[in-house]
């Protein structure tokens, strides 16, 4: 049986792709790494693997995936929308992993204690930020690794040592 704890979120299925059992599966496809044969989903409270035939790159963070056993449209269309989880282990393992894995997690600071949740990630300048929701306000941290001081993937925490006045909470 597979357990909750050893794995984390990595995105969700999509809609069904053509009429042979392939559906898009939107995440982050650098977490997946080599090996990578199957996505989980959390069917009435229990981690049910589903396993691919094949794997294809559509985009970025878009695979189209074929399913093992199901070969219509309509049998994948079961899965549109369901989150996906992996194990824990291909996510420490790997050796990059894109910063659209970490929406989700809590942002703390060294001195500022808890920052908030990272809700997005803003690349549209050269500057990559972590858009951080706190109180229903924006709060932007530069996604510089000589900020981080740890990333806890249990508790899905990034720690920050951030320069004084970089984030006025």
């Amino acid at each position: 049986m597979l357990k909750k704890e050893d794995f984390v979120y990595f995105g969700k299925f999509l809609k069904p792709h053509g009429t042979k059992g392939e559906i898009g599966l939107q995440g982050d496809t650098f977490a997946l790494g080599e090996g990578c044969d199957f996505v989980a989903c959390d069917i009435d409270g229990i981690l049910v693997p589903f396993f691919f035939e094949s794997i294809r790159s559509k985009s970025n963070d878009t695979l189209i995936v074929k399913v093992e056993r199901m070969e219509s449209a309509e049998e994948v269309r079961y899965l549109t929308n369901r989150e996906t989880f992996i194990p824990r282990k291909w996510v420490e393992e790997s050796e990059e992993v894109s910063l659209g894995y970490f929406i989700g997690f809590t942002a703390t600071d060294k001195t500022l204690g808890y920052i908030g949740e990272i809700v997005d990630i803003d690349d549209s300048t050269i500057n990559t930020l972590f858009v951080v929701e706190k109180d229903g306000e924006e709060i932007l941290i530069p996604a510089q690794e000589e900020f981080i001081t740890d990333i806890d993937h249990d508790r899905q925490e990034i720690r920050f040592d951030l320069p004084q006045g970089l984030v006025s909470l």
